[in-house]
């Protein structure tokens, strides 16, 4: 892929199990760090999936796990401006992997149901274990993944309980940045 530069535009797809459609929305790349690679969208920003969409209500900033070994990164981290509804929002994810279609950077993840959420007052909880539940079921996630998921969820919880890196702050330059003039605040 040929390497972004800040203020590209980068497409988000996210698709569920068996590449059924999930959410899609476009961002512009910030810059990377030794996290991995920063995407910020817009408060007005659309997301939308098939029966749905959401329009975003202030500046969030995303989080693309660095490269390296594929059992650490299953998983795509969003990241609120202040008085949204919550603060921070983790997928659990396949891998995420970066393709150019029609010309844009895209990333694209299979979403696995599992979320590790902070809400407002601080509180970390993981969301949709029913959902994880009925999908594996119903989609047939083999046994590996799900077990994936569910370790991955576990260490991301306790990495935004604890507040360990990149969930320690370290997203509020890339929020600033992005809210000022998409210039990489390396």
């Amino acid at each position: 892929m040929t390497a972004l530069r800040p203020g590209d535009q980068v497409r988000v797809v996210m698709t569920k199990w068996r590449h059924r459609p999930h959410w899609r929305f476009e961002g512009t790349f910030l810059g990377s760090d030794e996290h991995g690679d920063w995407i910020g969208f817009a408060a007005g920003s659309t997301m939308s999936r098939p029966g749905a969409s959401y329009v975003a209500p202030v500046d969030q900033v995303v989080l693309v796990p660095a490269a390296g070994d594929d059992l650490l990164r299953g998983w795509v981290a969003t990241f609120h401006a202040p008085h949204g509804p919550i603060h921070t929002y983790v997928d659990m994810t396949t891998p995420p992997t970066w393709h150019v279609v029609d010309g844009v950077a895209q990333v694209h993840a299979v979403d696995l149901d599992l979320d590790v959420v902070r809400g407002l007052t601080g509180r970390v909880w993981i969301d949709d274990e029913d959902e994880l539940a009925q999908h594996r079921v119903e989609l047939d996630y083999p046994d590996d993944v799900v077990a994936l998921a569910v370790a991955t969820a576990e260490r991301i919880q306790a990495a935004v309980t604890d507040r360990v890196a990149p969930f320690d702050g370290s997203a509020e330059r890339w929020l600033r940045q992005h809210r000022s003039d998409g210039v990489d605040p390396t």
